[in-house]
């Protein structure tokens, strides 16, 4: 079992966004639930028991597994193999003292480079120095099998008795020695089981691929093209990874009889599809993953079809908690916020549109012509990319994503960003088309987020 403090117990909060009311007739509720959780203090009022929480603070109740490409394509350049080498090193100094952790060399089979044996170190001085020294012995040759490598990394992260396990995976080509239904297994293996972030590098590789294994098991994805930037990024990863505090958080929606979770997405910090991930918790209730936690926020849009009502009556339109499962099937919610119906014959009010829904419906159409956009340019269809990637320049524009908004303008030659008047670049390119796709569903927040207030909902009952 974990030590456990109560310092490093974090809080979690809920707050929903929305326009609760509804016209005549009216059946569509959109909400944004915002979920921030800070570090110390105790979890809606007691301290919890203390399995549920790691000290990735104190750094000792994790595991980790860096899982580094080391196929033949790996030395052209040679460069890419030191910089990977260079980069796990800079990982491992990264591991806190008393964390599990293993180095796999993955070509189309996965090798342990070390500890070795099925097990995993326990990071100090002495076998950080072993692991870096295991490391200059890596070497390029052979194919990718990349399902081969998730599933070592769960064998052996499964063998640590820790509350977080964390994998980092480094490729830098396609998928070509396993058949896209064997990596689809291996994913749905160790979905829920460890999360993973993903990074491409250079520009041989497939982003469909590195961002579903990302996707899959709730990490992120990301493209390094100069393998000189390699070490910079797995530290930054690394760190993110030991600031986890607690793992298998669950966003769970109730919703009354007669209702109907129509989609659930993350928005922020990422547009992330959590809709079909939906596993059953009881009468009416569902759970979606989220996975690891440490000290940050993020944002989900929920949208329910209520039943429809008579003009002045409200209703409790779902309940969002965030619950982590107890070992005796139970769950603790750490954190609640409601979403409700009210019906009104108020037009100025229920044609409102909630500013944060109305960004976030922005950001999902942002991502969603950038990826369209590149599929038609890909495929030749000129008009459909410039139709594609001139709204998506357009909707950049007007949520204030300047970080998207640089990376389309190495695609297309602006004319009017606020009309969305683009053309298409004659030469781009492949790593700047590979990062405004890998890149694509990074979302803005609301810019006046401070200025708008939460739903008062705390007072409704269920109906």
């Amino acid at each position: 079992m974990a030590n456990f403090s109560k310092s490093h117990v974090p809080q979690f909060t809920v707050e929903v966004y929305q326009n609760e009311f509804l016209p005549e007739g009216g059946r569509e509720v959109n909400a944004i639930a915002t979920v921030t959780s800070t570090g110390g203090g105790t979890v809606g009022g007691a301290v919890s028991a203390p399995h549920l929480f790691s000290t990735a603070g104190g750094g000792t109740d994790a595991a980790v597994a860096l899982m580094v490409d080391c196929s033949g394509s790996m030395d052209y350049p040679p460069t890419k193999m030191r910089g990977a080498r260079e980069a796990s090193a800079a990982a491992i100094d990264a591991l806190r003292d008393g964390v599990h952790f293993a180095v796999i060399a993955g070509t189309h089979v996965a090798k342990e480079i070390y500890p070795g044996e099925g097990r995993l170190a326990v990071a100090d001085a002495t076998t950080r120095g072993q692991a870096k020294q295991a490391l200059r012995k890596l070497s390029a040759g052979g194919g990718t099998a990349i399902g081969t490598w998730l599933k070592l990394a769960d064998r052996l992260l499964a063998s640590a008795d820790v509350s977080i396990r964390h994998g980092i995976l480094l490729t830098d080509g396609r998928n070509e020695h396993e058949s896209p239904e064997d990596l689809r297994a291996a994913l749905d293996a160790c979905a829920g089981r460890f999360t993973c972030d993903a990074r491409g590098v250079g520009t041989d590789w497939e982003v469909k691929e590195v961002t579903g294994i990302a996707s899959a098991l709730i990490g992120t994805a990301d493209i390094v093209a100069d393998p000189a930037h390699l070490a910079e990024d797995f530290t930054r990863m690394m760190e993110t990874a030991m600031g986890k505090e607690v793992a298998d958080v669950a966003l769970r929606l109730w919703t009354p009889l007669g209702s109907e979770i129509k989609f659930v997405k993350q928005v922020a910090p990422t547009v992330e599809e959590l809709t079909e991930r939906r596993t059953e918790a009881g009468p009416r209730a569902g759970d979606y993953p989220t996975g690891s936690w440490g000290d940050e926020s993020r944002d989900y849009h929920v949208c329910v079809q209520v039943p429809n009502a008579e003009l002045g009556q409200e209703m409790l339109a779902a309940r969002v908690s965030l619950v982590i499962p107890r070992p005796d099937g139970t769950a603790q919610t750490l954190s609640q916020g409601l979403v409700r119906a009210v019906w009104t014959d108020d037009m100025a009010a229920s044609t409102s549109i909630n500013p944060q829904v109305a960004h976030y419906t922005g950001q999902a159409e942002l991502a969603q012509a950038i990826q369209q956009g590149l599929d038609a340019r890909k495929s030749g269809d000129a008009d459909g990319a410039t139709a594609k990637l001139g709204r998506a320049v357009q909707l950049a524009a007007l949520s204030g994503n300047a970080d998207t908004a640089k990376l389309l303008s190495k695609v297309v030659d602006v004319v009017d960003a606020a009309e969305g008047t683009v053309r298409l670049k004659a030469k781009v390119a492949e790593a700047d088309e590979m990062t405004l796709e890998t890149r694509s569903t990074k979302t803005v927040r609301v810019k006046s987020a401070k200025n708008v207030e939460p739903v008062k909902n705390a007072e409704n009952t269920e109906k």
